[in-house]
């Protein structure tokens, strides 16, 4: 294999000056070593990863009210100590998770709030606490206490985040999903986990038109059975009290106090402090609570050494309070950063409008995904010229893996000393496995790294580990961030189902990827989703790569059904207006693919589609796909951003070649 070059290298100063070299020196100094770059300090973390974690606990400050008793120990002695759900971090270690994020109480901006109708709404660390403050007492007067559910059916906002540190601050736990959601999709997951309180927004707005939520909260409020208050966020003005029982309350009147100091609830380190959910896309929602240590702890690794992020800088990422990235951007306040919030379609007025806020505010760290790359690079748009974006230090993206054409472009079109870091990971553990350095080369289709402390692998079928060789993900280290448990899970028995029976007791995420002799990781997709003509494992990103390279095509996806004792390609591709799928164009398509990878890449069928079933959170659904394909039920259809798409699959192979 050809040696590739780096699309951007960090500067010596640039490296000299980031926290990962100042954590690399911090770790030299306290135990006497010479670790003189990112592999060393990796393979330390790796060897050495009980003192890992507690040194990064100490060189990031983390406030706690009473010391760890012990690192990491067994929950069962005598039990296999190999098997990552026996383990217990910090244990005996007291905290509260929204005193650690709310350490500044200055005039200093904390968040800056766009939407498509309002903005910039501007609030200082001060008013955040200030604001925080009064929430807390609204929520601990009805009642809220130590282990309750708060849920919130809310826009990316101040408020969501009010409300969040508010709960979190009396020891209770956070839940949120974006205001997007239909009745069932919301029901399949606060019934789940019972919440006290929901905080809801009466409507909000995208891509120009305003959507009233207020049918869809109150279905929702009626069923759920042990709802003592409803807090209407009316954002939209769309809500009439007099409509409504004594349930239901505006914020502003639930949240009347004067702000005073607030009383924070000093809790076990892995206490849970969210609840998170997996897709549903083939049943109910898995209910994934994630504590409040772990999760502070992976997020400060991720944000002030793999990120580079400082106290003067500003980060934005586009996301909705029902994705992962909500909860890790938020955690940024613990590091003092500007966080800038956006609500609602990133293409409305125009695909320009996240570079012209970048431009405005100076964004040093912009968030963003794939298909907002991809969008952005066929819109024909260019930032580098039109905007000013010489804050820019760091590109963010996750959801989906990156393809070349994205790097490309985002060299070419938007900055060339950037560094651009494809993140992944996932709800499951609320962080991230790879992810981006600041004193790394770029390459690309390559994430930077394996994370600090995660002992990433490729595996075999057979467990075994693979070197520049496709493999599932697995981690074979425990680490602070693994859900603490499932909701309504006894005896661990969904948790362990998922993760810990494909290679028993070490955690198998369901990716399928590559590390490189470059020390980065390559992401094939989902290794559920693989297909396997022949009994060749290709990875749905592969193809995904080329196809979407195509000017002509909007989105596609790609499945392996099985069919004749083996399995076949099938390809769904979404064209441009004034595009038609005739032979010709197949024939180019499948050539290209056939140059670009082998020929069993080529798909055995390609159809048109009008659009692709994605998730809410942006991801495509290879698996009901499939299911629609094979005749069989989709058992969660609310899960998905347009569960009305996937009618087009019915009958499809009966109905065109």
């Amino acid at each position: 294999m050809l040696n590739k070059t780096a699309l951007w290298e960090p500067s010596e100063e640039y490296i000299q000056n980031s926290n990962m070299t100042e954590f690399r020196n911090y770790v030299n100094a306290r135990f006497g070593l010479q670790l003189e770059n990112y592999k060393n300090l990796y393979d330390w973390s790796i060897n050495y990863f009980v003192s890992f974690w507690q040194t990064l606990a100490e060189f990031s400050a983390i406030s706690f009210k009473k010391l760890p008793s012990q690192v990491l120990k067994h929950k069962i002695a005598g039990v296999n100590g190999e098997d990552l759900l026996n383990y217990l971090w910090f244990d005996k270690a007291e905290m509260n998770f929204a005193e650690n994020l709310l350490r500044y109480r200055d005039d200093k901006t904390a968040l800056v709030y766009y939407s498509e109708y309002a903005g910039p709404q501007k609030l200082s660390y001060k008013q955040l606490y200030d604001d925080v403050s009064k929430m807390a007492q609204g929520l601990k007067n009805a009642g809220i206490q130590k282990g309750d559910r708060v849920a919130g059916f809310i826009s990316n906002s101040p408020e969501a985040i009010i409300a969040m540190l508010a709960t979190v601050s009396l020891g209770a736990i956070w839940s949120s999903c974006s205001p997007d959601f239909g009745a069932s999709g919301v029901y399949d997951r606060f019934h789940q986990i019972d919440p006290k309180i929901l905080i809801a927004v009466d409507g909000y707005m995208y891509n120009g038109k305003v959507f009233n939520t207020l049918e869809i909260v109150s279905e929702v409020a009626n069923k759920l059975e042990n709802l003592e208050k409803v807090i209407i966020l009316p954002f939209m003005n769309l809500f009439d009290e007099s409509n409504f029982s004594d349930k239901f309350v505006l914020w502003e009147q639930f949240a009347n106090y004067p702000a005073e100091k607030i009383e924070f609830v000093y809790l076990d380190f892995n206490h849970p402090v969210y609840i998170m959910y997996s897709s549903g896309t083939t049943g109910v929602p898995k209910c994934i609570v994630h504590g409040a240590g772990g999760t502070l702890l992976q997020h400060y690794k991720e944000l002030a050494l793999h990120t580079n992020l400082k106290s003067d800088d500003t980060i934005f990422y586009f996301t909705t309070c029902g994705w992962m990235m909500w909860n890790w951007l938020i955690s940024s306040l613990f590091i003092g950063a500007k966080i800038v919030l956006f609500d609602g379609s990133p293409g409305f007025p125009d695909i320009n409008r996240l570079w012209k806020i970048a431009e405005i505010e100076k964004i040093n760290v912009f968030g963003t995904s794939p298909k907002f790359l991809s969008s952005a690079m066929k819109a024909g748009i260019n930032p580098m010229n039109d905007f000013d974006l010489s804050a820019l230090k760091v590109i963010l993206s996750t959801g989906s893996p990156l393809a070349a054409e994205n790097f490309e472009w985002v060299y070419s079109n938007v900055k060339k000393d950037v560094q651009l870091s494809s993140i992944s990971g996932g709800t499951d553990i609320i962080s991230c496995f790879m992810l981006g350095n600041p004193t790394l080369p770029v390459y690309s289709e390559e994430i930077q790294c394996r994370g600090l402390g995660m002992n990433v692998e490729a595996f075999s079928e057979e467990g075994k580990p693979l070197i520049e060789e496709k493999g599932e993900l697995v981690c074979t280290l425990p680490f602070p961030s693994m859900p603490v448990f499932f909701w309504n899970d006894e005896n661990d028995s969904k948790y362990r189902s998922a993760y810990f029976e494909y290679f028993p007791g070490i955690w198998r995420h369901g990716d399928f990827i590559k590390i490189t002799k470059n020390g980065g990781v390559v992401v094939y997709g989902r290794s559920d989703a693989t297909l396997n003509p022949g009994g060749v494992r290709i990875g749905t990103s592969e193809i995904y790569r080329v196809v979407e390279s195509i000017p002509e095509i909007l989105d596609s996806i790609v499945v392996g059904q099985p069919y004749n004792n083996d399995v076949r390609i099938l390809l769904f591709v979404v064209l441009r207006p004034g595009y038609d799928l005739d032979e010709n164009f197949i024939s180019k398509l499948k050539n290209k693919i056939r140059e670009e990878l082998t020929p069993r890449h080529v798909p055995n069928l390609i159809f048109k589609v009008n659009e692709v079933p994605h998730t809410i959170n942006g991801k495509k659904v290879e698996l009901a796909v499939l299911k629609v394909l094979n005749n069989e039920e989709i058992k969660n259809r609310a899960s998905l951003a347009n569960p009305e798409s996937l009618k087009q699959f019915e009958g499809i192979l009966e109905r065109e070649r």
